[in-house]
Order: C-alpha cells, then structure tokens, then sequence
C-alpha cells in the first residue's frame, strides 16, 4: 500500500505570528480528531516560520517541508537558502520544481537535477513537481512534457535514491485559476507518470511511488480526485492556509 499524503505549501503568506497560529489550529484540530494511521500530512511554510512551526508540530506526526531550496550546498550566493540549513531547522521534505518556480524564476532542469541531488544528501526527501501549460495541453504535448521534467530532472537518480522521492503532478492551467483537472484527466496523466516510473525503474519501485495531484484541489473536489487509482493526494496551495478546509482535504481519504 502507497501512503497516503497531504502537502500544505502556503506559498508567500502569511506573517510569523499568523503562520504559528495556523500549525497551531492544525495541530490542535489533529489532536481532537485524529486522522486514520496511513494519512501523512506535510506543511510547508515560508522559510522564516520553518524553526517555530517545527516546535509547534513537533508533538504531532506532521512533517515540515521546505518550498525551495539553494541548487548550490554553500558559498556566496546572497540570499539563498541550502538543503543542510533547511534540514537543520527541522525540515524533512521540501518542495522542488514548483511551476511557480520554473516559471517565474526561470529554473531549469539541470538546477532541478542538482537541488534533488543536494536535498536528497541533506536528508530531505523531495517533492517533485511536474506538470504542463494550457498551451501544451491545448497542443495535446502534456505527456511529453512531463516525461521530460522527469526525465531530466529525477531519471539520473539510483533505484535506492528515487525511491525517497515524491512525485506532484501539477497541471499549471488549474494553479490559482479556480480550474481543476478533472478526475479522469487527473488519473491520466498519474497513470502516465507511473508508467513512465515503471519504464525508468521497474514495476515494484513505480508501485511504491507516490504521486499527488496539485492544482486547485479543495474539499469539494478531494474525494473524487482521490478516489482515482493512481492518484495518492494532494499537493494543496490556496486551501491549505485554512486549517478547516485543509484538514477537509485530507479526511477526503476516510469512508463516509
């Protein structure tokens, strides 16, 4: 059985005070209604939150995550944040290839590669995002798209190493736009990446492989996109800085 996970990434909101007193509402709203064993939930909040959040979930089964991280390990590079700091904060996952990232701070595959060789050295286990436009989609290239993110940016990795790692499977078209994939072009694409996974590394490691879907997932939609074969969870923007509709998400996997 593939586990079951439920990744926050608040992006650029909110301040300290507001972010700790979110882990704060997630944690104490887990506490009072536990979820069922075999759900992960992961936050990811700004790097100036990541020290205190940490000491707020660090009695709960939350793990912390990171947005980003440096594609270099130290040096002068102003402003920059490495996987070894990330770790040394408490951070056990963090976030790579962010289409947000690739587009508006113009990543590219081989900075990718290098940020999932160093947060893997650091410890960190990486959440890999992937995912094409509404024109590549409209062009009908979503599948070579995403094949060539992973490719390029996962498929240099040893069994042993990708086997630590996350896939999120992000239809750009549907972030921050009210559009959603809908469960059957969602289950699609996650089919294709498992058998692209499978073609790189064999059937036992792609079966073990979790992909999440991120794109607009909120209550009302999770259950049906989680219901899906192939789809493990999601990857939650906008509705994870409500801990209400965030948890919502993740009790998505529970029977009714």
């Amino acid at each position: 059985m593939r586990e079951k996970i439920v990744a926050g990434n608040w992006k650029m909101n909110t301040d300290l005070k507001s972010g700790i007193d979110l882990a704060k509402e997630i944690s104490i709203r887990l506490k009072h209604k536990p979820l069922q064993k075999d759900i992960r939930i992961i936050i990811a909040p700004p790097f100036t939150h990541l020290s205190q959040v940490q000491e707020v979930i660090s009695s709960t089964s939350m793990v912390l995550a990171a947005q980003n991280c440096a594609s270099e390990s130290s040096g002068a590079f102003t402003g920059e944040v490495s996987a070894s700091m990330l770790y040394s904060t408490g951070a056990r996952a963090v976030i790579i290839g962010h289409s947000e990232r690739r587009a508006l701070f113009a990543e590219t595959s081989e900075q990718l590669a290098r940020k999932i060789d160093l947060a893997l050295e650091a410890g960190l286990q990486p959440i890999f995002c992937c995912g094409e436009s509404l024109e590549e989609r409209k062009q009908n290239k979503q599948n070579i798209v995403v094949e060539q993110q992973l490719t390029e940016g996962l498929f240099h990795l040893t069994i042993e190493s990708f086997e630590r790692i996350i896939i999120a499977y992000e239809p750009v078209w549907a972030i921050g736009t009210g559009l959603t994939a809908s469960p059957e072009q969602a289950q699609e694409m996650h089919q294709f990446i498992r058998n692209s996974v499978q073609e790189a590394y064999g059937k036992h490691t792609s079966d073990k492989t979790v992909i999440l879907y991120g794109g607009s997932c909120k209550p009302s939609n999770a259950k049906s996109l989680f219901k899906q074969k192939d789809v493990d969870g999601g990857l939650i923007g906008g509705a994870s800085l409500n801990a209400g509709d965030f948890l919502a998400i993740a009790r998505s996997f529970e029977e009714d």
